[in-house]
């Protein structure tokens, strides 16, 4: 079960924010994998994931690794690097810092890549800059990052607002793009699924509470902390919220006029008044892996099957009884898609 110390860090479902059963669809195949032999088709798997380093797997301390930062553009972008091998980039989700990232997943990639994880504009010790925020700029800020980092392309994955900016930056920037993961993802526009108004005016009221100094209530971090979870993990796990962090550890590290940025861009990006992006994924070349829980509530499902469906030769796998918060949920079996994706699929190089 997740500690409550990961759930904090979890603002990242904000604005938007495996059991057992996996979904693959690949081009006209649908597999259930499970990571049991229950149904009989774990030996379909697409390559198993390489063998861990247990000396990195076992020590990596990501608090423990030094920042750095570099300039690019209007802003200083704070990041850290680790592991060893092609370079893989994580975007994070709204709200949320560098070290806000599932412990084990950045073992597991580091035992045979590059991890760059950094602040996005705005967040812990990136600075805010002068350009609007926007889903284009934090894509540039990205390239940027990359650039000066002298990386010539990457593998990218993206989580929530983070999945928005790396699809922007796949289509804006393909040179920087090796392999393009998504989780949690919508292509936005008039083509994606909306979350629901209730969920909308939700966050809207958390938000104006974080910049007028508005007590958030018991309840409300109930709501916060349960509504990434989903409905059907959050029947498997009835005790999940018997004790609550203090609200005021929601924020920690993200000034509320970011999280007021981070919601109005996530809301306009998922808003059906403009054309979205996923017209423009058709022309996407990059091996693509999107993973989605089938209760996300924060970025519906349904957003990664029109993605999937736009991208030729995505991965698609749906996680049973996952919501928003994939990796702090399912982490093991996370971790053990990212890898099979990783080991059967050509980096562009």
């Amino acid at each position: 079960m997740p500690n409550h110390e990961s759930i904090t860090k979890l603002w990242v479902v904000m604005p938007l924010f495996i059991a057992f059963v996996f979904l693959f669809i690949i081009p006209g195949t649908a597999i259930l994998i499970s990571n049991t032999s229950y149904f009989g088709t774990t030996s379909l798997m697409y390559g198993q994931p390489d063998q861990m380093n247990s000396n990195i797997t076992n020590s990596l301390n990501i608090q423990n690794i030094p920042a750095k930062k570099v300039h690019v553009g209007d802003i200083d972008i704070t990041y850290k690097t680790f592991g060893k091998g092609d370079p893989i980039l994580l975007v994070s989700g709204a709200s949320s810092d560098m070290n806000a990232w599932e412990p084990s997943t950045l073992r597991n990639l580091s035992s045979n890549h590059t991890v760059i994880v950094f602040d996005n504009r705005g967040v812990g010790n990136t600075t805010t800059g002068t350009k609007p925020f926007s889903i284009q700029q934090l894509a540039n800020d990205t390239a940027g990052l990359l650039d000066a980092l002298k990386i010539q392309k990457a593998d990218v994955l993206g989580y929530s607002l983070g999945s928005f900016v790396a699809q922007q930056l796949t289509v804006t920037h393909p040179e920087k793009v090796n392999r393009l993961i998504l989780l949690g993802a919508s292509c936005g526009g008039k083509e994606g699924v909306p979350e629901s108004p209730q969920l909308v005016k939700f966050f809207s009221e958390m938000v104006n509470k974080s910049l007028n100094n508005i007590p958030i209530t018991p309840q409300d971090v109930k709501m916060i902390l349960s509504i990434p979870m989903g409905s059907a993990w959050m029947e498997l796990h009835p005790n999940f919220l018997q004790a609550i962090p203090a609200a005021k550890d929601l924020f920690a590290g993200i000034p509320p006029n970011t999280v007021k940025q981070q919601n109005h861009i996530s809301q306009d990006w998922m808003a059906t008044n403009w054309s979205g992006i996923c017209d423009e994924l058709t022309k996407v070349s990059n091996p693509t892996l999107i993973i989605t829980g089938n209760h996300d509530n924060n970025v519906p499902t349904a957003n990664s099957l029109i993605i999937a469906g736009k991208i030729p030769g995505a991965w698609l796998v749906q996680i049973k009884d996952a919501g928003h918060a994939l990796f702090v949920q399912y982490p093991d079996e996370v971790n053990r898609v990212l890898q099979t994706f990783l080991s059967s699929t050509t980096n562009l190089g």
